[in-house]
């Protein structure tokens, strides 16, 4: 008990020191986690033992993201990425594992055992590209998603792999256990086609179970409305699963993958996501650790030429492959890039497929210790890559206005209005605008978006709308109104406040990501904003009031009373913006506030609802209020 304890310390104590101090660095924190462990690992510090037990627990970090993400494949996900997933996905691993094999032939090893090679390599970790593209902020986007495809299906083909890998067998069979569980198999002592049968009786087992049997389970539970068994039976279905498919030899981590696309289409999946969410963080830290820990210096100090050639050669060699193929796909140059470089290094199933290959006689224990070591070393080289690649993907921006036609040609004459950004929320206000007699100037600096859009004959001038002489060259000082519609909240505000002092004529509304955004946008000149999304879930809010039985005049005024409200809350609580602890309360007591007046207001408005009467007393006193503001002014 007391070493636990000790270990337990060291693990979270590496963990609170090092990744803030990463993230800080810019690092990120997956390679904060993977220094940490190689410091407290047996070959530098030496303060934690018996890594191999911990190393059996921390692999539970990724069961758990499995299983959360196997809750996000629902079938009409699946359609919507079907060229993402089986196609580039597909492509992907079959294209990497031939290089691969092909360059393990050139160095000496025969066919069979550079094919396993090749399939073994050929898979990226899933833990470390989610995490670093969270991150970054790309995890929504397109690479996110061309990202997210390929490291699904890479997840699928392990288990075909599990099948063909006994078939490359060049030595003898090793017979101790595996990392991954498969040499724990209780059924390894029966004929091939009993456990050929025993496996699909366990996936068909997982299949039904998590259909008929696991949702009216969870509906008893969720009846009982206790949060804490909800979340332990949550984390039973996981352990269980797992511990299935352990016991047939195939991995745990597939085995909760396939029980979280089961119950994708659940009513309890947003729940269980909830639930399982703090686990996975936590573990997979802890995996990450003891993947820095499992680094083995003194073979790397033996052969560091060696070791450093294995490493770039597989990161040069998935890149290269997984640019081409992202081009031949269709990606842009850029996306392409950031997935080549996401998904460069190898994967933890890694881990699993060389313990399970040694098992089977497929490849000789030295050489799946060397591959361990760059596999390792690879995972450990990704955030440093992917800073790489935000370097080069800066000096791309700052390269393309060379390139591109019509940026500093202003020629539409005396603007009214200069419309800073022109995606989704910047056209609707153009087109409004433009449609009334008002002449705009249109800046972006996303060349797809403005080659897009001059296919469809409006002219955008592309530049970044921060630096005040390309202001000064659109027309700011002779313009009656800057609009500011960026999607990056950082240069909003940056704009807002460049703009406020050198043009203090300027009338400048902005586009605002949420309420703490708006009341910053302010503070730092805007003459008003609007809050990106509040707009159309009001709309939608007074939609779903209709669908739900109100007359539509009922629910416009409900809207109207809602819009009044947060209106005059953003208001009142603008002073206290900054003082976190005063926002919050008087944040609190003003949703109380607001519940309470909306509700006086439906219940004003409902004696004359039937005669479809409109509610005077409310309309009297937004004219009211719309009066003591235009004498403010």
């Amino acid at each position: 008990m007391e070493n636990f304890l000790t270990q337990t310390l060291v693990y979270l104590g590496a963990s609170v020191v090092s990744v803030p101090i990463a993230k800080r660095l810019g690092l990120g924190s997956v390679l904060g986690y993977l220094i940490a462990g190689v410091v407290i690992g047996p070959y530098a510090l030496s303060l934690v033992g018996a890594q191999a037990d911990v190393m059996k627990f921390a692999e539970f970090g990724v069961v758990i993201l499995l299983f959360l993400i196997g809750l996000e494949v629902r079938p009409s996900m699946l359609w919507d990425m079907r060229k993402a997933i089986f196609g580039f996905g597909g492509t992907q691993v079959v294209c990497t594992s031939l290089a691969i094999a092909g360059a393990s032939m050139v160095l000496g090893l025969p066919w069979q055992t550079a094919l396993a090679v090749g399939m073994v390599l050929a898979m990226s970790s899933t833990a470390i590209v989610l995490q670093t593209l969270d991150e970054k902020g790309l995890r929504q986007g397109p690479v996110g998603r061309a990202a997210f495809g390929i490291l699904l299906l890479q997840d699928l083909a392990v288990i075909p792999m599990f099948a063909l890998l006994p078939l490359l067998a060049t030595v003898a069979p090793q017979t101790h256990g595996d990392a991954g569980g498969h040499g724990a198999s209780l059924i390894a002592h029966l004929p091939a086609w009993a456990q050929g049968l025993s496996v699909f009786a366990a996936v068909a087992a997982v299949v039904g179970g998590g259909r008929y049997l696991v949702r009216p389970v969870f509906r008893f539970i969720a009846k009982a409305r206790l949060r804490e068994i909800f979340t332990a039976s949550a984390l039973l279905i996981v352990v269980a699963v797992a511990s299935l498919m352990q016991i047939v030899g195939l991995s745990p981590a597939l085995g909760a993958f396939l029980a979280g696309v089961v119950l994708a289409e659940s009513e309890f999946r947003r729940e269980l996501e909830t639930d399982i969410e703090p686990f996975r963080g936590l573990l997979l830290g802890l995996f990450f650790i003891t993947v820095g820990a499992g680094v083995d210096l003194p073979l790397v100090a033996r052969q560091p030429l060696l070791l450093s050639g294995l490493v770039l050669g597989l990161m040069a060699l998935k890149f290269l492959v997984m640019y081409g193929l992202a081009m031949m796909f269709g990606a842009p140059k850029r996306g392409a890039l950031a997935v080549a470089t996401a998904l460069a290094q190898g994967g933890e199933f890694a881990f699993v497929l060389l313990s399970f290959t040694v098992g089977a006689g497929v490849i000789s224990a030295p050489l799946a210790a060397l591959l361990t070591a760059a596999v390792a070393v690879s995972m450990a080289l990704t955030p440093v890559a992917m800073i790489l690649y935000e370097r080069v993907a800066a000096l791309m921006d700052a390269a393309i206005p060379d390139v591109v036609p019509d940026t500093g040609d202003f020629d539409e004459g005396e603007p009214d209005i200069i419309i800073a950004g022109f995606g989704r929320f910047g056209q609707i206000t153009g087109r409004l605008l433009s449609s009334n007699g008002f002449k705009s100037t249109v800046l972006d600096s996303d060349i797809q978006q403005i080659e897009l859009l001059r296919r469809f004959g409006r002219r955008v001038h592309y530049g970044d709308a921060t630096r005040l002489d390309l202001l000064r060259q659109a027309g700011a000082d002779r313009a009656r109104m800057l609009i500011v519609a960026l999607d990056d909240r950082e240069k909003t505000v940056e704009l807002v406040e460049t703009a406020r002092k050198a043009f203090p004529n300027l009338i400048i509304l902005a586009r605002a990501w949420d309420r703490r955004h708006a009341y910053d946008l302010l503070a730092n000149g805007a003459d008003a904003v609007e809050r990106e999304t509040f707009e159309s879930a009001l709309a939608l809010g007074a939609t779903a009031l209709q669908k739900l039985g109100f007359r539509a005049h009922r629910a416009h005024r409900a809207a109207a009373f809602f819009r009044r409200h947060d209106r005059r809350v953003f208001e009142e609580l603008r002073p206290m913006w900054g003082q976190e602890e005063a926002y919050i309360l008087a944040s609190r007591d003003a949703a109380q506030t607001m519940d309470r007046l909306l509700n006086a207001d439906l219940h004003r408005m409902r004696p004359g609802d039937a005669g479809g009467a409109w509610d005077t007393a409310s309309l009297d006193e937004e004219l009211r209020e719309r009066a003591q503001q235009e004498g403010a002014e």
